[in-house]
């Protein structure tokens, strides 16, 4: 467990998958309006003895692990379990890409492999709604997309945006839920502990050019970067967090 301080009456709980897919940049977004962080490890630290309503804020990391695969990572439901204590609490929560999912199942929604892996920079389609909430900062940006699952959306949620390929790109349940299917937190500079990690998956993706991707991270992710803190910035706002 890592933990980040300072003299503050606001936390914040992480709940991490694999070490590399992190706060990145919401992290100062956070320290800047008086959050101390702390990171669990999921299948290392075990969130059974935890209260899911003791946090003032969860956000709920990525990772290339699939929701459904509770056969073999069976630490999974409890994960589930957990954010549905959240879920009804009513507390402020926050999920990015296999994080959202997370919150989609434990709010009951189906999550499933989608019709095809969406990797790489790419805009999305802001709903209505979308426009009128946090996520209108990156309207007109390119996001960096990296998920092979998509899911239904939850009774009660109100889509925010859409891809082409992938109808749920993000969601909201009330001002204190979000979850977003691509990655807004990625640091730019940090983009090649990304292509490591993901190396075999990219390998075994088509297409894929790890090039590329460097090449466009380069291009596209400090100013995605800046519209990302803005809309971290604003989604906080819209949760009493000012």
């Amino acid at each position: 467990m890592t933990t980040t301080s300072m003299t503050t009456t606001r936390t914040c709980l992480v709940l991490r998958h694999v070490a590399f897919e992190d706060l990145g940049l919401i992290e100062d977004v956070l320290v800047a309006r008086g959050f101390s962080t702390r990171t669990l490890q999921i299948g290392v630290d075990d969130l059974a003895p935890l209260d899911a309503a003791a946090d003032d804020l969860v956000v709920v990391l990525g990772g290339p692990v699939g929701v459904y695969e509770d056969d073999l990572y069976p630490y999974l439901r409890e994960e589930v379990a957990f954010l549905r204590a959240r879920l009804a609490s009513g507390r402020a929560l926050l999920g990015i890409c296999l994080g959202a999912q997370m919150i989609a199942a434990a709010a009951g929604a189906a999550v499933y492999p989608g019709s095809e892996k969406e990797i790489g920079w790419a805009p999305v389609t802001l709903t209505p709604a979308g426009l009128a909430s946090p996520l209108a900062a990156i309207d007109g940006h390119d996001v960096l997309h990296w998920h092979g699952d998509t899911f239904d959306l939850p009774d009660g949620a109100i889509r925010l945006a859409s891809t082409g390929t992938t109808l749920n790109q993000a969601f909201a349940i009330g001002d204190n839920v979000l979850g977003l299917q691509f990655h807004l937190e990625v640091l730019p500079e940090r983009i090649e502990t990304w292509l490591i990690g993901h190396r075999a998956e990219l390998g075994a993706t088509r297409g894929l050019s790890i090039a590329a991707l460097r090449a466009d991270t380069a291009r596209l992710g400090p100013a995605t970067a800046e519209a990302g803190r803005k809309a971290i910035a604003a989604a906080l706002d819209a949760a009493g967090f000012a």
